[in-house]
């Protein structure tokens, strides 16, 4: 089946986009992962921030955040679906979010994640570099890592 991609402003987002990407994020960030923190964080709807959407039959099957200040760039919330995993969706939505700076800001500011540990070798083949060490967040060990523009 087809994936059709989004890359809205916070303020191009429908009622339901939102509904369903906070649905998502709740089932594996807090549900699947046993991590109870405060998701809805007061920054999807700021700035110039940006989210990145696959849907699959009206579904929303992967997601990431860009948030933005004048002097960096964050990814964040990167996630697929636990029905959609294995089909390669979470290196297409990396390219996607990536795709996405460069566009929306020229390819001017340095990008950085909090990936989860585990996950600094996927986030590694597309050049961020680990900065700093290892640290929890949540009870789930991140190691913060940038890609320089």
């Amino acid at each position: 089946m087809q994936i059709i991609w989004q890359d809205l402003h916070h303020s191009q987002l429908t009622t339901e986009q939102l509904y369903q990407l906070l649905k998502l994020r709740n089932e594996v960030f807090i549900v699947e992962q046993n991590c109870v923190y405060q998701d809805i964080d007061g920054q999807d709807l700021m700035s110039e921030n940006r989210h990145i959407m696959a849907w699959q039959a009206n579904q929303l099957v992967a997601y990431a955040r860009i948030l933005a200040t004048d002097t960096q760039l964050s990814i964040g919330r990167v996630i697929t679906a636990p029905a959609a995993r294995g089909a390669g969706l979470g290196n297409r939505l990396l390219e996607k979010a990536l795709h996405a700076c460069k566009q929306h800001w020229s390819g001017t500011l340095p990008i950085y994640l909090s990936a989860q540990a585990h996950l600094q070798q996927f986030y590694g083949s597309f050049g961020f570099i680990a900065e700093g060490d290892m640290y929890y967040e949540d009870g789930i060990p991140h190691i913060k890592m940038v890609l320089k523009s």
